[in-house]
């Protein structure tokens, strides 16, 4: 019997919300929920999303305990969202790296699998080498792991599988889960990656987010085209990735770089051994918004301040809290950043979109009364795509900016 002839449960949506989902918008938040039908679907059930009129729309996964009631998969009445439907989804994600970098080596390392982007809500999958990491941040998809895992096994046959945990997501989705084991043998400590040349040592079971910042790959290699001889301030540090190439590609005069995290601060020193660019490199422990006051007190001047703190706001209540933080921090900046020098002032906060970014630049500009000229605005690698139905995944800023 084909889906379409099943009964599959209903979630209806009220009057005139229709419209985002249509328009293939993924995630239906339970505001916009008239009822469901029946009304004892379990988490993680396939249901079909109707509009008031009775419209099909799309199939999608259950979740009771989430705002996002519904993440949509599919706008074909036809998908059941089985092990084939995924396992194509899959294929086409790994593709497409595949087509960007090549077939992958040793140590190499990119996000396989961006959620939305890649019509896969709730899963994140990035390669090290011939490892995986994995992050659910859907129930739903959890709920399918030994499906999914068994599928990644079958197309990229890894040395392992080990599942990552993301701070806030269990709470909001309703999972208990924790870091592990989900395939093969664990990775090694450190593992060994190569990027534009420059080896980094990272750490997969503790590191921050799934042990790099992949995001920031094109950037780290465009802004060291502005750094020849300069004498660099890298703030948010974590394993050295800014720092190295600042000194490696751009080659920087100096970099003093700080971190609030000593596991990450090893790690950094580590890879400064590593590459042979020690002596160069001062990693320093501190919380950044002191740090900079101090270097103010001090009378340090630098030829490039570089930011990127960790996500400021995980919730839509606390972005004028975040806006805050990032004029803080930057005007901060503004006080250690010598006349004519870069500014590199970046966000990875998603709920923060790139105009408010840029008017709290705006707004630190009015207040030191330094004129500030964006000669780049990045975003992340093309690893992380972003696809159009879905713009709230276009999460990161990175702002090149020359400040008067």
């Amino acid at each position: 019997m084909s889906l379409s002839t099943q009964t599959v449960p209903k979630v209806v949506l009220k009057p005139r919300r229709a419209l985002p989902f249509f328009s293939r918008h993924p995630w239906v938040f339970g505001n916009a929920v008239a009822r469901i039908e029946p009304d004892d679907i379990p988490p993680g059930a396939l249901v079909t999303l109707v509009s008031s009129k009775g419209e099909f729309i799309a199939r999608g996964l259950f979740n009771p305990n989430s705002q996002i009631r519904v993440r949509l998969y599919s706008w074909d009445e036809a998908d059941c969202l089985d092990e084939e439907f995924f396992a194509a989804r899959l294929e086409a994600a790994i593709n497409l790296r595949q087509e960007l970098y090549g077939p992958p080596t040793d140590d190499s390392a990119c996000r396989l699998v961006y959620s939305e982007a890649d019509g896969l809500s709730g899963l994140i999958v990035d390669r090290y080498g011939d490892w995986l990491v994995v992050q659910f941040t859907s129930l739903a998809l959890y709920e399918r792991r030994e499906m999914l895992i068994d599928l990644l096994s079958q197309q990229l046959r890894p040395s392992g599988i080990w599942l990552r945990t993301e701070k806030g997501v269990l709470e909001s989705e309703g999972l208990t889960l924790s870091d592990g084991l989900l395939a093969g043998t664990e990775p090694p400590r450190p593992m060994f990656i190569e990027e534009h040349g420059i080896r980094y040592g990272i750490d997969l079971v503790e590191g921050q987010k799934t042990g790099f910042y992949l995001d920031q790959r094109e950037n780290r290699l465009a802004v060291s085209r502005y750094l020849r001889g300069h004498r660099v301030l890298d703030m948010f540090c974590y394993s050295g990735g800014f720092s190295l190439a600042a000194i490696m590609k751009g080659n920087a005069k100096e970099v003093r770089a700080f971190d609030i995290s000593e596991s990450a601060l090893h790690l950094a020193r580590a890879n400064a051994e590593l590459n042979g660019v020690a002596p160069r490199i001062r990693f320093e422990k501190s919380n950044a918004y002191q740090a900079l006051e101090q270097l103010a007190g001090e009378g340090e001047q630098f030829d490039t301040v570089m930011l990127d703190p960790p996500k400021l706001t995980r919730r839509r209540a606390g972005i004028s809290q975040a806006l805050k933080g990032y004029f803080s921090l930057n005007s901060l900046a503004l006080g250690v950043l010598k006349p004519g020098g870069t500014l590199v002032s970046c966000s990875c906060s998603g709920l923060l979109g790139k105009s408010d970014f840029e008017q709290m630049l705006a707004s630190v500009s009015l207040k030191s009364g330094r004129r500030i000229q964006i000669l780049e605005s990045r975003g992340a690698a093309p690893d992380h795509p972003t696809s159009v139905h879905c713009l709230e995944n276009n999460y990161l800023k990175c702002a090149v900016c020359r400040v008067l």
